[in-house]
């Protein structure tokens, strides 16, 4: 079953950690047992070109990714704004690099994803995939006005906050609100027409943003509070607001956001991707229907499969997901929603003409 997949960080990937996505999954994890390359995330790696096209993943979202450090000591972490600029701008590079090479194609408007469903649907083995752009953390804008510039370049949603504290507000394991600069920037961003993704927010910077942003929202890779009790968690409160304005949610498979008192590079997985539809079923029931909620894997976002449900291997274990559902009682119809649909209906509405 098609797949769309709200959050991909290949750029990350093909920049950051020097992989070569045109390769198996196998074979970069050779590579890297070969390289002694022990780091967490290595050798574990569950996503490659060849392995996303294997996982009928044809469709979704790939990110832009830079975060200022205040230490500038995480492999993410750059020293200034301009550096964030420049890294997110080579991940943008290397996305034009593979639509040259024929593995990526770019949408940008509702014309063009209609045109690439057409043809996924056709061939699906001949047809590269299909990517709208997005950037996970707005350190890469270095002002406010500047966001017309990465709109311009195809980004068409972008979630302004990441870990800790940045130059707009709050993110994860913070309590930080808005900054100033961060009123601007979602007046433009909602002038724009682009989609605000919510996640990576602290609570209170959420609870702010709902007051003063307008637009679309997503919630892009999130997964719910209910099963996994820690900031980085939307509460139920948070997700029926999401729900309210229209808004997609995205689930996760990082066990940090599944399993409680995961701790990286202690914890094994227990968990199984079971508990991953524990939360797309409580976000149907929140909703009151199965239409805003989606696939938003972040796998291989900085971890590989140490760190996802004990029973997920590599990407192409999404497709385990659609026999859960029919066990649970879902619907054909609910289940393409969930797998691709939800997403591709949300992408309809926000994408230009």
């Amino acid at each position: 079953m098609l797949i769309f997949d709200s959050h991909l960080d290949l750029g990350l990937n093909g920049v950051d950690w020097n992989r070569d996505l045109r390769m198996t999954v196998d074979d970069i994890r050779v590579q890297e047992k070969v390289l002694n390359m022990t780091d967490k995330g290595r050798q574990t790696n569950t996503l490659s070109m060849p392995e996303l096209k294997r996982a009928e993943l044809g469709v979704g979202v790939a990110t832009l990714l830079a975060r200022l450090e205040k230490d500038f000591n995480h492999p993410l972490g750059k020293s200034s704004p301009e550096a964030c600029y420049a890294m997110c701008h080579a991940h943008l590079a290397y996305y034009r690099a593979m639509e040259r090479s024929g593995w990526m194609r770019p949408i940008r408007n509702r014309k063009d994803l209609q045109s690439h469903l057409d043809a996924y649907h056709a061939d699906p083995d001949g047809t590269p995939f299909g990517y709208i752009l997005s950037m996970e953390c707005a350190d890469a804008v270095l002002d406010p006005d500047n966001i017309r510039e990465w709109y311009d370049h195809g980004l068409r949603a972008i979630g302004i906050t990441h870990y800790g504290p940045n130059r707009y507000g709050g993110g994860t394991r913070s309590e930080v609100g808005l900054a100033a600069d961060a009123i601007p920037l979602l007046a433009n961003i909602e002038r724009l027409g682009m989609a605000l993704d919510l996640t990576h927010l602290s609570d209170n910077a959420f609870w702010q943003v709902t007051e003063r942003f307008g637009g679309r929202v997503l919630a892009s890779h999130q997964n719910a509070r209910k099963f996994c009790d820690w900031q980085r968690q939307f509460s139920d409160a948070q997700l029926k607001w999401l729900f309210s304005r229209g808004g997609v949610a995205g689930i996760a498979f990082d066990a940090i956001m599944l399993q409680p008192g995961w701790v990286r590079g202690v914890t094994k997985p227990e968990v199984t991707i079971e508990r991953a539809v524990d939360n797309i079923d409580h976000m149907c029931q929140l909703a009151g229907n199965a239409k805003q909620v989606g696939i938003g894997s972040d796998l291989d976002g900085g971890y590989g499969n140490e760190q996802t449900p004990a029973d997920l291997n590599t990407i192409f274990d999404l497709q385990k997901i659609p026999d859960i559902l029919t066990r649970r009682g879902y619907s054909s119809a609910d289940i393409q929603g969930i797998m691709h649909g939800n997403w591709i209906r949300f992408f309809s509405e926000v994408l230009p003409a």
